[in-house]
């Protein structure tokens, strides 16, 4: 997931392997979270749920809104021999009078993936696709799975015609507060140039307590969920 500080907050939007890589990754299940998010400096809300579909589909969904913005990103996927498939996703925003939307397709049949919307000819594709790869919005799900499971944090980001290869490292242990309980956060970093990506990984949560990204030594958007169920 890197958005810049304008228009792509919620783009993050990711190792070394830890021990007990053999364990199975945790089985999916809906949930709603909500969070406490500060963007641009002002507060606002945000929520994360994940639905199921027929067909063995899964509907993932992040929003934060404030005075100054909506912004929402949707990702459908598969569950792909213990891999999150992407299918279709889409990325919404409204800052002030400027919108934007962004839809993509990921053929799996096809082995590519495609854009439309409000984007640059050059970025719509086609491109290959591998096993494995993901957008911004999945690896937020596959953190927690991997963690959970001693996998390495390292991920193929496909998304809004672009490759990247990310790569968390695990900075240690924290306490963070859900719903008034304690519990201990891993917590994972990656940086990228100017920008870095920070996540609290608790092992009872299918989903980051915390994601804070920073552009030059400064908070762009920090998110911390308040409660989950």
């Amino acid at each position: 997931m890197s958005m810049t500080r304008s228009n792509r907050p919620l783009r993050w939007l990711t190792a070394t392997a830890l021990l007990l890589a053999s364990l199975p990754a945790l089985a999916l299940a809906p949930f709603k979270a909500d969070y406490q998010a500060n963007y641009m400096g002002m507060q606002a809300n945000g929520t994360m749920t994940l639905a199921s579909e027929a067909g063995g589909k899964w509907r993932y969904n992040l929003a934060i809104r404030n005075q100054l913005a909506d912004l929402s990103q949707t990702t459908v996927f598969e569950e792909a021999n213990g891999r999150l498939r992407p299918l279709t996703s889409e990325d919404r925003s409204s800052l002030l009078v400027k919108k934007r939307n962004v839809q993509a397709l990921y053929d799996w049949g096809k082995g590519q993936a495609t854009w439309k919307g409000d984007i640059k000819p050059d970025r719509a594709g086609p491109i290959k696709l591998k096993a494995g790869d993901m957008d911004a919005l999945l690896i937020n799900l596959a953190i927690a799975r991997d963690l959970a499971a001693g996998k390495p944090l390292t991920y193929r980001m496909v998304d809004e015609g672009r490759i990247k290869s990310m790569t968390y490292r695990v900075m240690g242990k924290e306490q963070v507060t859900v719903g008034g309980k304690q519990y201990e956060a891993t917590k994972v970093s990656r940086v990228d140039g100017n920008k870095e990506q920070i996540a609290w990984v608790v092992p009872e949560l299918p989903v980051p307590a915390r994601l804070l990204q920073r552009e030059d030594g400064r908070d762009t958007l920090d998110l911390q969920i308040r409660a989950i169920n």
